[in-house]
C-alpha cells in the first residue's frame, strides 16, 4: 500500500507534478472510504470505477492529454472521481456551474463548446440543456454512482466546432464578467503546483507518513465550482485526505459534521460565521476545532473577535482570487498567536513564493503604510512572472502584513460572492416596464454588502412592485445577485458626464 507525506520531493530533487500526485492514489486499497456524502461512505474503489469508465469513453473519442473535458460539478462524489481522472491524466477540467439559472447554464455550454460534457442524469432530461450540448458539438455523458452512460443528443444543423484542447491547463473556472457573460479563467498545472507548495510552506504541514484517506478529514462545504471548493478537492486528492461533502451549507448540517468528524481545522466564510453565532451553537459542539479559515469575502475584525471569544477558536483570514489559483496571503496559527492583537484587521502576510506591492496612481511603489492598488507577483498567477494588478485597494505595513481597504472597481461582495452591477441592471432592464436600472452595494452587518437597485419606468407603464421584480430577478439571476431593495425613481442620479453617480445612488437608499 502506498503512503503519503504532505509534499515530499521526488528522487531528482523536485516536487512531484500534479498528475504525479494524483496518480499516487492508483495503488490505494479499493475498500477504504474516500468520501462521506449524505451519511453514506463512498469507497475509493467506487470512485475509481466511475473514473475508469469515463476514461475509457474519453480514450475512445481520442481525447487524451491536454483535452478539454466539460464537467457540470456539484458537491457530489461523482465530481471528485471526474476531477481525479482529469488531473491524473493531464487533461483540462472545463467546469460548468449547476447553481446558475437554466438559461445561463445553457448559454455557457454553447459559448464554451467543450468536445465532451459530463453532467448528472437529471440535467440531461432537460431538452434545452441537451440541445445546448448538441449545438456546442459536444458528446454527452451522464455520470451517476459508479457508471457513465452515453446520452443521445438531438440532431442539429448548426453545431459548433468544439475547442478540443487546452495544453498545460488543469482547470477552467468561470467568474462573472462585468458585461454579463461569465469570464472563464484558465489555471495551468504549474500554477496549481506552485499554489500547493505555497500553502504547504505557509501552514508548515507535518511530514508523517500515512496510508491514503486516513487521518483527519477535509470538510468541503463550499461549492466545488468556486475556487475555494475546487482547491479543497485538489488539495485533498494531492494529500490523500478523506473528504466530507456538504451539498449545501446550513448551520445545522455544518455543526453536525463538526460533531461527527471532529476536525481540527474547518473553512467558514464570514457569512457562515455570523450564522453560527446567530444560531448560538454551543461551544462544546466545536470543541475539536483549533482554527477556522475565513476567505471569499472581507471579514470584519469585530466578527472575528466575537467568534474567537465565544468558541476559543482562532480565525485565520486568507486573501486570494481565482486568477491566482487561490490564496496568496493569509494567517497561520503561529502568526495568529504572535501578531493578532497588534494586527487584527489585516489579511495576514504573503504566502511563500508570493511578492506583494502597493502602487499609487502614478504606478510608483508606495512606502510601507502607503495606500494604493495592490499588485502581485507569483508563479500561481501564471503569465511572464511580472507584476499583476488587482482591483483591490490596500496597504502593506512595515512588518509585511497586508491590509485590504476596498475595491478599485464597483464589484459588490455579498457573503463571499461577487455581484457585478451591470449584470443585475441588465436583468432588470429586460423587464417590460423598466427603462433603465442602476445597482449599487449597501453595507450589511451579516453579508458585508448587499445589492440594491433603482430604476426608471418606461413611459406609459406602471411601476412594478418589489415582489414582482424580486421574482423576475430570481428567474434571471443567481440567488445572491438578486437585489434586496427596488426603488422606482423619475430619473437616475447622474454626474456631469451623464453616468450614474454611485455615491448619489447609494444616498437614495438612506
Amino acid at each position: 500500500m502506498s503512503t503519503f507525506t504532505t509534499r515530499e520531493r521526488a528522487e531528482n530533487g523536485r516536487s512531484p507534478s500534479l498528475p504525479e500526485l494524483m496518480r499516487r492514489l492508483d495503488g490505494t486499497d479499493a475498500g477504504v472510504t474516500a468520501v462521506d456524502y449524505q451519511g453514506a461512505e463512498i469507497t475509493w474503489g467506487e470512485l475509481r470505477e466511475l473514473g475508469e469508465a469515463a476514461g475509457r469513453e474519453l480514450d475512445a473519442l481520442g481525447l487524451g492529454e491536454g483535452a478539454r473535458i466539460g464537467v457540470v460539478l456539484g458537491n457530489r462524489p461523482e465530481s471528485v472521481a471526474l476531477v481525479h481522472l482529469i488531473l491524473s491524466t493531464g487533461r483540462c477540467a472545463t467546469v460548468f456551474n449547476p447553481l446558475q439559472p437554466a438559461g445561463r447554464l445553457v448559454a455557457d455550454v454553447e459559448r464554451t463548446a467543450p468536445p465532451v460534457l459530463f453532467a448528472p442524469a437529471v440535467l440531461w432530461e432537460s431538452a434545452e440543456f441537451a440541445g445546448a450540448a448538441a449545438r456546442a458539438g459536444a458528446a454527452g455523458f451522464a455520470a451517476e454512482g459508479r457508471s457513465v452512460r452515453r446520452v443521445a443528443l438531438p440532431a442539429v444543423d448548426d453545431a459548433s466546432a468544439p475547442v478540443r484542447t487546452a495544453p498545460g491547463t488543469a482547470v477552467e473556472l468561470s467568474t462573472s464578467g462585468t458585461t454579463g457573460p461569465p469570464k472563464r479563467i484558465p489555471l495551468a498545472y504549474r500554477q496549481l503546483e506552485s499554489a500547493l507548495d505555497s500553502v504547504h510552506g505557509h501552514m508548515a504541514a507535518g511530514r508523517r507518513e500515512r496510508p491514503p484517506f486516513t487521518g483527519g478529514v477535509v470538510l468541503l462545504t463550499t461549492p466545488i465550482v468556486h475556487i475555494g471548493g475546487m482547491w479543497g478537492v485538489i488539495q485533498a486528492l494531492a494529500e490523500g485526505r478523506r473528504m466530507v461533502l456538504l451539498e449545501r451549507f446550513t448551520v445545522d448540517a455544518w455543526r453536525e459534521l463538526i460533531r461527527t468528524h471532529r476536525p481540527r481545522v474547518a473553512g467558514l466564510p464570514p457569512t457562515a460565521m455570523r450564522g453560527v453565532l446567530n444560531a448560538d451553537v454551543p461551544a462544546e459542539d466545536l470543541a475539536s476545532l483549533r482554527a477556522v479559515i475565513a476567505g471569499t469575502a472581507p471579514t470584519p475584525p469585530e466578527l472575528i473577535e466575537e467568534f474567537q471569544r465565544r468558541y476559543d477558536v482562532a480565525v485565520l483570514v486568507m486573501y486570494g482570487a481565482t486568477e491566482f489559483s487561490g490564496a496568496v496571503a493569509g494567517w497561520s496559527l503561529p502568526l495568529h498567536q504572535e501578531w493578532w492583537e497588534r494586527k487584527k484587521g489585516s489579511v495576514g502576510r504573503p504566502l511563500p513564493g508570493v511578492a506583494l506591492r502597493v502602487v499609487g496612481e502614478d504606478g510608483e511603489e508606495q512606502p510601507a503604510g502607503g495606500s494604493g492598488v495592490l499588485e502581485i507577483r507569483t508563479a500561481q498567477a501564471g503569465g511572464d512572472g511580472g507584476w499583476i494588478r488587482t482591483s483591490d485597494l490596500a496597504r502593506l505595513d512595515s512588518e509585511g502584513f497586508l491590509w485590504i481597504e476596498g475595491r478599485a472597481d464597483d464589484v459588490i461582495i455579498r457573503g463571499g460572492f461577487k455581484v457585478h452591477p451591470p449584470v443585475v441592471a441588465a436583468a432588470l432592464e429586460r423587464h417590460p416596464a423598466v427603462s433603465e436600472a442602476a445597482v449599487a452595494g449597501l453595507p450589511d452587518e451579516r453579508l458585508g454588502q448587499v445589492p440594491v437597485a433603482a430604476f426608471e419606468v418606461r413611459p406609459g407603464a406602471e411601476a412594478p412592485g418589489a415582489e414582482e421584480l424580486h421574482e423576475w430577478c430570481r428567474r434571471e439571476l443567481l440567488p445572491y445577485e438578486v437585489p434586496v431593495r427596488f426603488l422606482p425613481v423619475r430619473e437616475l442620479p447622474r454626474g456631469v458626464s451623464q453616468k450614474v453617480s454611485r455615491v448619489d445612488l447609494v444616498a437614495l437608499f438612506g
